[in-house]
């Protein structure tokens, strides 16, 4: 909780982004997950796992610039734009 509070990141900002991510995928650590949500210009990411009682437990959280994928676009052209923009 003090280092969310240090990172600048809200309780609730946390909790619904874990509640209801807009992303998920398979954590580096066993059994955890990482869920992302946007907030305007940021992106939040919760890592999270299950107990031995089964209950979920937050790792970490931190917040990030949030990158914006035009749907449009080619992989190769958003690449390219992040390189030389």
């Amino acid at each position: 909780m003090d280092r969310m509070r240090e990172r600048g990141i809200k309780q609730g900002d946390a909790w619904t982004t874990w509640r209801n991510p807009q992303e998920t995928r398979k954590g580096s650590i066993s059994g955890s997950w990482v869920y992302y949500r946007d907030y305007g210009a940021t992106q939040i990411e919760v890592v999270a796992k299950q107990n031995e009682r089964g209950e979920w437990v937050i790792i970490s959280v931190w917040s990030r610039p949030a990158v914006k994928v035009n749907k449009n676009q080619s992989f190769l052209e958003f690449i390219l734009k992040k390189l030389f923009h």
